[in-house]
């Protein structure tokens, strides 16, 4: 595999995993996070932010994490592989809380500059209801663009290191 999606709710450890994954394939890593938002977490116009994605997924090989399920159809036909990290909610809400109060004001490597962690309410409403809400465009995401993928769910920290402890390093 040599573009691989990774995602999941926040919290889940997406770029953590990319990160890893990347290190173990020898791939370069995306995290969009830090393509789409814009200082002072604006937003880009949407047809920007499309004309972004298919430059980035030109590329001949990548590991690429984030959601942005309104790009599936760009980026899941020229993936090869997805890793759906879907742990429980309860775990994504504790590790976003943990992660805004140790890095409160602080902008983390996989964001775009000026976007500086922060507390809120609106963000952690989406990561309790990701489940619910997002799951179900997940999978109808993949049944519509991705049915060629290998796609590996891992739903738990045990899970993902196993998994990685499968990936040859190239």
């Amino acid at each position: 595999m040599n573009r691989i999606l990774v995602i999941g709710n926040a919290g889940a450890g997406k770029s953590t995993f990319a990160r890893q994954l990347g290190g173990k394939l020898a791939l370069p890593v995306v995290h969009l996070d830090s393509h789409y938002w814009r200082p002072g977490w604006q937003t880009p116009e949407i047809k920007t932010w499309r004309q972004q994605i298919m430059t980035l997924v030109e590329s001949p090989a990548w590991v690429m994490d984030g959601n942005y399920i309104n790009t599936f159809d760009i980026r899941l036909p020229c993936a090869d592989g997805l890793v759906w990290l879907d742990h429980p909610r309860g775990i994504c809400i504790r590790r976003v809380l943990i992660r805004t109060i140790v890095g409160y004001g602080r902008t983390r490597p996989d964001l775009a500059p000026g976007c500086p962690d922060r507390f809120d309410i609106a963000f952690l409403r989406y990561v309790w209801t990701f489940p619910a809400k997002q799951r179900p465009r997940i999978i109808d995401g993949i049944v519509q663009f991705g049915r060629h993928l290998r796609v590996t769910r891992l739903a738990c920290d045990r899970e993902v290191e196993k998994f990685l402890t499968t990936i040859a390093p190239r």
